[in-house]
């Protein structure tokens, strides 16, 4: 009997094995061959803990935004505006070379007032975020290492700023595979490039189909925020069947040669990812989907927060569909980074009312949907500011030495503050939160054990608290 074997020609071939992004797909096919399963990132893995979330969505606020101008009030910094004060702190002496240096305190030029039935006091920037503060849980006391954005932030997402390690999102990843076949574990919507740029949502050492996928990149607009050569096709053309009965072949083969190959096994599960995504991820990403009133609860559609705002909504549509961690940068390309704030701290209202509405319209959908229930909102920066005024100017230096962080939803208590700087909002000093053990809580409501999600390479076990890092079981609910 004859078989009629498709004939491609050699540029038909390459096409569809270089760059026809639909066509290389095959580990659904050629994977079930020996395991009978989905291998890597697809497979969903079986927490150690029993989870309180089950997804995070972590928006970032590149820059460093000042806690004593948004949620941390300090009615001694009102009072004694003007004031010098002696301060000994890592910037002081990174600055001046010299311990003690006498500063200019600055007090807010917004106004605060309470909220909600906690009483929480939130600056006037943030009026939306401020109508969900029972929903919310303040960390005051945060601290961090790295002085600079860019210590600070790789700090922030890979728990280690002087070695090339995994990030936040590709640990989870590791830990829990994903909820869905037919889109990445993680996503990290609009990155910046500098400060760490793809090592921030990186995998490093870890297998290479752990790492997030980027949509877009800081500085672009968000209607820009698309992954690139997703065209959606039709799974059931002659073609496309074609294409994927020659590039399975090729890969099978592949695999006979090379079993043991994590490289390999990583380009062939983003092949077949990449087949999946042409037919779902359009869909998510399409925001036309969704009714006017929630793209008007979004901000969307209004000049300032018409960005943020269709991130925000693309974060929630990517976790309702199964994004396990969807990370949102709120920041640009330029050398001062967004909340930068140096020498002109009123441009903080500028961010605060590009960010404030998207935040809030985020807290009540997914509240509204019953989402917030299992899904984990991250809010901060990679550190704070000082209370003082730099160089006695209109502007605030960075202070990793105390900040705020607030979290929501997935776990954790409603309407509760947690530690506190000192009167000033200088450093943290009660129930101090390390950055360690900030990603260490957040595993913990994941049901991940900071200390046993491990990988070892070159000769040692690593992890994302390093040696360090402990539960903060008070704000566990």
């Amino acid at each position: 009997m004859n078989v009629i074997v498709p004939v491609l020609t050699r540029r038909q071939a390459l096409q569809s094995i270089g760059c026809g992004f639909g066509a290389l797909a095959s580990t659904g096919l050629i994977g079930q061959l020996s395991a009978g399963d989905l291998p890597g990132q697809f497979s969903e893995k079986r927490p150690s803990i029993v989870p309180k979330a089950k997804r995070v969505i972590f928006l970032f606020m590149q820059g460093g935004p000042s806690h004593v101008d948004t949620f941390d009030y300090k009615e001694a910094l009102q009072q004694r505006d003007g004031m010098q004060f002696a301060f000994d702190d890592a910037r002081t002496i990174a600055n001046t070379g010299k311990r003690g240096t006498t500063q200019r305190l600055l007090k807010s030029p917004w106004e605060f007032r309470q909220y909600g039935e906690s009483g929480h006091r939130v600056s006037e920037l943030f009026p939306h975020v401020a109508g969900q503060v029972d929903d919310l849980c303040f960390l005051h006391s945060v601290h961090t290492e790295g002085i600079a954005h860019g210590p600070a932030t790789l700090f922030l997402h890979c728990g280690a700023a002087n070695s090339v390690r995994p990030s936040m999102g590709s640990w989870v990843t590791y830990g829990l595979g994903s909820e869905s076949e037919n889109l990445p574990g993680f996503v990290s919507l609009s990155p910046s490039s500098g400060n760490g740029g793809p090592r921030n949502y990186g995998g490093a050492f870890l297998p290479a189909v752990y790492q997030g996928t980027a949509i877009g990149h800081a500085g672009t607009p968000a209607t820009q925020a698309a992954i690139r050569n997703l065209v959606p096709m039709n799974a059931d053309s002659l073609q496309h069947r074609r294409q994927l009965e020659l590039v399975q072949a090729f890969n099978a083969e592949q695999i006979k040669r090379h079993p043991r190959d994590s490289e390999l096994d990583a380009v062939i599960s983003s092949y077949e990812l990449a087949w999946k995504m042409q037919r779902f991820a359009p869909d998510v990403l399409d925001l036309s989907q969704e009714t006017a009133a929630t793209q008007t609860q979004y901000g969307i559609g209004q000049p300032e927060t018409d960005d943020f705002g269709r991130l925000c909504l693309k974060a929630r549509r990517l976790s309702e569909s199964g994004v396990r961690f969807v990370q949102v940068t709120y920041g640009d390309n330029t050398a001062n980074p967004a909340w930068d704030q140096h020498s002109n701290l009123p441009k903080h209202a500028e961010h605060a009312r590009r960010v404030d509405q998207p935040i809030g319209g985020l807290l009540a959908d997914l509240k509204q949907r019953g989402l917030l229930e299992d899904t984990l909102v991250w809010w901060g920066g990679e550190f704070g500011r000082t209370p003082y005024a730099e160089k006695n100017g209109t502007g605030r230096d960075h202070n990793p030495g105390g900040f705020t962080v607030w979290l929501a939803g997935g776990g954790v208590k409603c309407g509760v503050s947690y530690g506190a700087t000192d009167e000033l909002g200088h450093l943290a000093i009660e129930n101090k939160v390390h950055m360690h053990d900030l990603h260490a809580t957040i595993l913990r409501l994941l049901g991940l054990d900071h200390e046993r999600l491990t990988y070892r390479f070159s000769g040692r076990d690593y992890r994302l608290t390093d040696v360090h890092g402990r539960v903060i079981d008070a704000i566990i609910a």
